[in-house]
């Protein structure tokens, strides 16, 4: 690449979405007017049940696509095309569900060398080499669990398979760690880790996308917003903007009190 394309690359948003319009059974559901996430970026998308969260992910992720437009909907650094290949180089992802898609006994670092092959595990016909293990050992040591390596994933607590979830995501090194509900079905002690997990992955320079419902769930570094609510964004801004007694119980319809420590937020419902 030449020295001034690749400045100019450099200047381009990690993704841009103009008038992207997600369609099924004919109906739209999700309609972003716009919406740019730069390099490095930190956010947190917030929303109820049905706000449209899980198919904004995946528009990100490209699981899903847009309505075709003149203008391309989605720019991928400053690209309309885009190879599946780059996306998945570029986005790790975490999922509270994949948990529950682990139904065979493996020693929790084939788990992770699985994230290199798109399986949450090693297939017959993939070949990890040397160089690969080394790689999911470091992956698995900056989550924590670099001592659970040989453990059977299904012997694991909930917090820790889902460490072991955020060290596959890694394994590859992706510039985006996506986490969709990473707290669901953890108990205090794993929502700790996760959200600490979180802080040591911006502090390795990545950049984090936090789907939740929560604002718990939000750690300092994240400093912006994007609510979603009947399939639109509700409003995208700053966090000290955005969580708010007022935004919140109108962003879920029910009276709800914010309060903040420590640099972290929480939601107290008014009964």
């Amino acid at each position: 690449m030449k020295r001034d394309d690749a400045h100019k690359n450099a200047k381009q948003p990690l993704l841009q979405f103009t008038g992207a319009v997600v369609v099924r059974s004919g109906n739209p559901i999700l309609s972003i007017d716009s919406f740019t996430l730069h390099e490095r970026e930190n956010i947190a998308v917030l929303g109820p049940n049905g706000s449209g969260k899980s198919t904004f992910i995946k528009l990100i992720t490209r699981e899903v696509f847009p309505l075709h437009r003149e203008e391309p909907p989605i720019l991928f650094r400053g690209s309309e095309r885009v190879l599946l290949t780059e996306i998945k180089q570029c986005i790790g992802v975490v999922s509270s569900t994949m948990q529950d898609q682990i139904t065979v006994h493996l020693p929790a670092i084939e788990v992770v060398c699985g994230g290199l092959f798109g399986t949450l595990g090693v297939l017959p016909h993939c070949e990890v080499t040397d160089q690969s293990r080394e790689q999911a050992i470091r992956a698995m040591d900056l989550m924590g669990v670099g001592d659970l390596a040989e453990r059977d994933i299904k012997t694991l607590s909930t917090g820790q398979a889902r460490r072991v979830l955020f060290a596959r995501a890694l394994v590859h090194d992706p510039d985006v760690l996506v986490l969709d509900e990473p707290c669901t079905g953890l108990d205090p002690e794993g929502m700790y880790h996760i959200r600490q997990s979180m802080r040591t992955l911006t502090a390795a320079g990545k950049s984090i996308v936090l789907v939740t419902h929560y604002p718990e769930d939000i750690i300092p570094e994240i400093s912006r917003l994007v609510l979603l609510k009947n399939g639109t964004v509700f409003a995208d801004g700053p966090k000290e903007s955005l969580l708010t007694d007022e935004t919140m119980t109108a962003l879920f319809e029910v009276p709800l009190q914010i309060r903040r420590r420590d640099g972290y937020y929480s939601l107290v419902s008014e009964y």
